[in-house]
């Protein structure tokens, strides 16, 4: 795939400093894409794997004379956030790369957990700044450990085999497309090489406490679980890493049976409801899959099973009830209702 040429820095110093494994795991990610990247940035946190990332990026991007930008979300959770900051603009000048960053604020009145709210605002804020940047990808640093204990999250919290699929390593949101280039990288080959970097050039990655801090989820995995899986397991990321990657297979599929099944249902040309009767004469399991498939579509997060199953119940028993109107099923900020045969969304 070639590359748009456009006006790149000087090589910096760094460029000096690289893994040529490292350099290919993104020069894959971005040759997969079905045209040149518009602009390309990387999410800066200044911690090691992000750090790393911005400094292999930086190679990679003037080889491939691409602009590369460095994006730094301010959380404001953390007493040193500041200092972060400041850091995070250092390792982009060190790298003569362009630097925006943004403070954030973490909304937990949704009552998402401070996680899952730091996450989002995260996202909303990366894809401003992408947009700013004029930048349509932007590269993530999740690893192979990340992406084991996210399956293991997943397990615990007993989702499907597509949320078993875990991180993807590509996905659009708010009109960017992130990269993950490194799910296949070891944590500790990133950790190695980032203390290499700073015995070379002085800049060290910052250390953020909640990373360590087991009154949050992903940290009492580390912290607690993965050493006893380490010692009894060896190479358990590995394992999970690809057990993810069999599941997004297993997930590709459930989508395309949900989408024909969905299409056979009768939709509306915008997808906004379907016919009960065709719903009806599905297999329980296709019924459910079409279901999930719907609610997502509309924009709306999975049910529980619990929920689902209540849900289902109901649009089972419609012909019995002589009226449809009498199914109001109240899910997230809408309601799932039946009028004159067809399910749709109120």
């Amino acid at each position: 795939m070639a590359a748009t040429k456009r006006p790149v820095p000087e090589p910096s110093p760094s460029d000096a400093f690289r893994d040529e494994a490292l350099v290919r795991a993104i020069a894959r990610s971005v040759d997969a894409l079905s045209a040149a990247p518009k602009g390309l940035a990387v999410a800066l946190s200044g911690g090691a794997d992000s750090a790393m990332l911005a400094v292999h990026a930086a190679r990679f991007a003037r080889e491939r004379g691409l602009a590369l930008h460095c994006l730094h979300i301010h959380h404001g959770l953390q007493q040193a956030a500041d200092q972060w900051q400041a850091h995070v603009h250092d390792l982009a000048q060190r790298l003569r790369l362009p630097c925006h960053s943004v403070r954030v604020r973490v909304d937990v009145s949704q009552g998402d957990g401070m996680e899952s709210a730091a996450r989002a605002a995260r996202y909303h804020a990366l894809a401003e700044l992408a947009r700013q940047a004029d930048a349509s990808h932007v590269l993530l640093a999740h690893h192979r450990d990340d992406q084991a204990e996210t399956v293991l999250l997943r397990l615990l919290r007993g989702a499907g085999p597509t949320g078993l699929a875990a991180m993807a390593p590509s996905m659009a949101r708010d009109g960017v497309t992130y990269l993950r280039p490194w799910l296949d990288a070891p944590r500790a080959r990133l950790l190695q090489l980032a203390d290499e970097y700073a015995r070379s050039t002085g800049w060290r990655p910052v250390a953020d406490p909640s990373n360590t801090d087991d009154q949050y989820t992903r940290a009492a995995v580390r912290q607690r679980l993965a050493p006893q899986l380490d010692q009894r397991w060896p190479g358990w990321q590995a394992s999970l890493a690809r057990h993810a990657r069999q599941s997004r297979e297993v997930a590709q599929i459930l989508h395309e049976v949900a989408r024909q099944d969905f299409a056979a249902l009768d939709p509306d040309p915008d997808g906004a409801s379907f016919a009960l009767a065709k719903w009806r004469l599905l297999s329980p399991a296709r019924q459910a899959l079409v279901l999930r498939h719907w609610l997502a579509q509309r924009g709306l997060r999975m049910p529980s099973d619990a929920r689902l199953h209540d849900l289902m119940r109901q649009m089972r028993g419609l012909h019995a009830l002589g009226h449809d109107r009498a199914m109001r099923v109240r899910h997230g900020g809408a309601c799932v209702c039946c009028i004159r045969g067809r399910v749709l969304l109120e």
